[in-house]
C-alpha cells in the first residue's frame, strides 16, 4: 500500500487532503503537536505523529517510508512578526524538505496566493509565469512564502527531490478557522453590505478543489517542477456568497448596496476603529478586505485545468451553505 505524510492535517485543507488521499488508497500518516486534538483523524485510520514543523528528527521518522509528502501546514495570521513566519514557514519546510530527500518522497507543497502581494490586481490576469514582485517588509507573511518557495524551487532544481507547487488563494469548508468564520460573524448579526453592487468575483475556493489539485500534481510526473494557481473552482459574486450564507445560517441577511465611493469611506473608518481599540494588525489589511470585495478574481488556473486536468467537484451552492452549517453549529453561540 502507498504511504503519504500529511503535514497541516488537522486543519480545514488538511481534512480534505486525508479523505482524498484516503479514498486514492494510501495509508496516511498526520503531523500533529497534539495527536488527541484531532480524534476525528484517528476515527478515519490515520496514523499519528507526535511532532511539528521545527521538530526536524519527528518529520524524517513520519516521511520513513512514505512515497508522498504534502505539506500543508503554515504560519499564518494577522500578526507581522518576521521570526515567527520564518520559522514556521521557512525553516519548517527546510525541515520538510531535508525530510523527503532522505525517505525519497514526492513533495507537493501548498504555498499562497500570498507570493503575488499588493499588485496582484494590476497583473491580472495573474498566471504562475508573472515575476513575483519585492514584497515589502511588513507583509512578513507573503515573505516567507516565497522564501518557502524558493527552499523547495531549490532542492527540486538540483536534483534533491521531487516537488511541484500549488497556490491557492482564500479557502472555505469545514474547520475554517479563517474566512468563513470572519465573515459568519458579521453575517450573523443580520446585514452584510454589497461593496460596489455585490458583482465583484471573489478569489476564494473550497479547500476540497485544492485538495484534489494536489493529490492530481503527486500523480502527474510532469509536475515535478511545476508551479500550479489553484484558484478558480466555480465563479463566485459577493451577492452569491450572502446569498448561500442565508441558506447555512438559516437566517435572514440584508445586503444593502454601497457604492464605490461610499465603500472605501466606510472602509478607511474602519481603520481608524481597529487603530484605535490597538488592532493595527487587522487595520493593515483593510485596503485588501476591500479590494477582494470591489475588484475580480485576477487569478487564472489554466495551467492546473490543462497540465493536471484539474476539474473541481465540489460547488459553492453546496460546499458554501455547508460550510456555514458547520460553523453555526460549532462555533455560531460563541
Amino acid at each position: 500500500m502507498r504511504r503519504a505524510l500529511v503535514t497541516g492535517a488537522t486543519g480545514m485543507l488538511g481534512s480534505y487532503l486525508v479523505q482524498r488521499l484516503k479514498e486514492s488508497g494510501y495509508h496516511v500518516r498526520a503531523l500533529a503537536r497534539s495527536p488527541g486534538a484531532a480524534p476525528w483523524l484517528q476515527e478515519m485510520g490515520v496514523e499519528m505523529v507526535r511532532g511539528e514543523l521545527a521538530d526536524a528528527q519527528a518529520l524524517v521518522a513520519g516521511a520513513d517510508g512514505c512515497d508522498v509528502v504534502v505539506h500543508a501546514a503554515a504560519a499564518i495570521g494577522p500578526q507581522s512578526d518576521w521570526e515567527t513566519f520564518r520559522a514556521g514557514n521557512v525553516q519548517g519546510t527546510g525541515n520538510v524538505v531535508d525530510a523527503c530527500a532522505r525517505a525519497g518522497a514526492r513533495l507537493v507543497h501548498v504555498s499562497s496566493t500570498a507570493v503575488y502581494g499588493d499588485a496582484r490586481y494590476e497583473m491580472a490576469p495573474v498566471s504562475e509565469g508573472v515575476s513575483l514582485p519585492q514584497l515589502p517588509e511588513a507583509d512578513s507573511y507573503g515573505r516567507s512564502k516565497q522564501e518557502a518557495e524558493r527552499v523547495v524551487r531549490d532542492a527540486q532544481a538540483s536534483g534533491r527531490i521531487w516537488a511541484a507547487i500549488v497556490r491557492p488563494p482564500v479557502m472555505y469548508g469545514q474547520r475554517d478557522r479563517q474566512f468563513i468564520p470572519r465573515v459568519a460573524a458579521v453575517m450573523n448579526r443580520g446585514v452584510f453590505p454589497l461593496c460596489g453592487g455585490g458583482t465583484t468575483t471573489l478569489p476564494v475556493v473550497h479547500a476540497n478543489a485544492v485538495a484534489e489539485g494536489a493529490i492530481l500534481a503527486l500523480h502527474t510526473d510532469a509536475a515535478n517542477g511545476g508551479i500550479y494557481n489553484l484558484t478558480t473552482d466555480f465563479p463566485l459574486t459577493v451577492a452569491d456568497l450572502v446569498a448561500l450564507a442565508r441558506v447555512g445560517l438559516g437566517r435572514r441577511i440584508r445586503a444593502p448596496v454601497l457604492s464605490p465611493g461610499s465603500s472605501r469611506t466606510f472602509f478607511r473608518v474602519l481603520a481608524l476603529a481597529l487603530r484605535a481599540i490597538g488592532r493595527g494588525d487587522l487595520a493593515a489589511h483593510v485596503h485588501g478586505t476591500l479590494e477582494m470585495l470591489t475588484r475580480d478574481n485576477p487569478f487564472s488556473s489554466a495551467r492546473a485545468r490543462e497540465e493536471l486536468e484539474w476539474s473541481p467537484t465540489v460547488h459553492p451552492e453546496v460546499g458554501l451553505p455547508d460550510a456555514f452549517r458547520w460553523w453555526k453549529a460549532h462555533h455560531g453561540s460563541a
